[in-house]
C-alpha cells in the first residue's frame, strides 16, 4: 500500500479488525520509510450502483459526494460526523438492497430527508431547500409549516438509524409514486 505521507510502498499492518458491522475490515498500517501511520479498508467489491440524474444520464453513485451535501446541510448543527456516516451506511445499505442496480437522485433525496428529518429538523430544511429547489419564500414556509404539523401528529419518533427500528425499503423505494409527491414514507417500526 503506497503512503498518504511519503509515497513509499513499503508499510507492515499494526492493527486489523471488523468494521462497517462485519462487512469490511478496517486496517491501521505504518509506513517503515517514514513511521507515519494511517488506515485503510478492505470491501468486497461489488457492482456499483448506478445513479439516474434528471437529465436521465447515469453515473456510479458517489459517497462522498452525497457525504458533501450532507455535511453541508449539517454545518453548525449538533450532528455528529458518526450520526452523518450512520445516515450515508444506510442509505447505502437501503439501495443496495433493491433489486435494481440503479436509483434515481429523487429516491436518493428522498432517502436523506427522511432521515434528516428525525435528525436534525434545521439540516432537514437546509437539505430540503437546495433539493426541492424552493421557487419562493412561500414554498420554503409551506414546507417548515408540514413539518411542525408532522411533529404534532407524532408523539414517538424511532431513530431511523437505529437497525432495531427495520425500514419498510418497498416504500422508500418505490417507483410507482408520482414525482410530485414530495411526502416522504413512514418507517416501520
Amino acid at each position: 500500500m503506497k503512503c498518504p505521507f511519503c509515497e513509499a510502498n513499503n508499510d507492515k499492518v499494526v492493527d486489523s479488525r471488523p468494521a462497517e458491522d462485519g462487512a469490511a475490515i478496517r486496517r491501521r498500517r505504518e509506513c517503515l520509510v517514514c513511521s507515519a501511520r494511517f488506515t485503510t479498508y478492505e470491501k468486497i467489491e461489488s457492482l456499483p450502483l448506478m445513479v439516474i440524474k434528471k437529465d436521465g444520464s447515469r453515473q456510479p453513485f458517489d459517497r462522498e459526494k452525497l457525504l458533501m451535501g450532507i455535511m453541508k446541510s449539517c454545518a453548525k448543527r449538533p450532528v455528529t460526523t458518526e450520526q452523518i456516516e450512520r445516515l450515508i451506511d444506510t442509505i447505502e445499505r437501503v439501495a443496495g438492497n433493491m433489486m435494481k442496480r440503479e436509483i434515481t437522485t429523487s429516491k436518493i433525496g428522498e432517502l436523506v430527508l427522511r432521515y434528516l428529518r428525525s435528525l436534525d429538523e434545521v439540516a432537514y430544511i437546509r437539505f430540503a431547500s437546495v433539493y426541492r429547489d424552493f421557487g419562493d419564500i412561500h414554498s420554503f414556509f409551506e414546507e417548515v409549516r408540514s413539518l411542525q404539523e408532522q411533529e404534532q401528529q407524532v408523539s414517538y419518533v424511532a431513530d431511523p438509524l437505529d437497525d432495531t427500528h427495520p425500514v419498510d425499503v418497498a416504500a422508500l423505494i418505490d417507483d410507482t409514486a408520482s414525482p410530485d409527491n414530495t411526502d416522504t414514507p413512514d418507517v416501520t417500526l
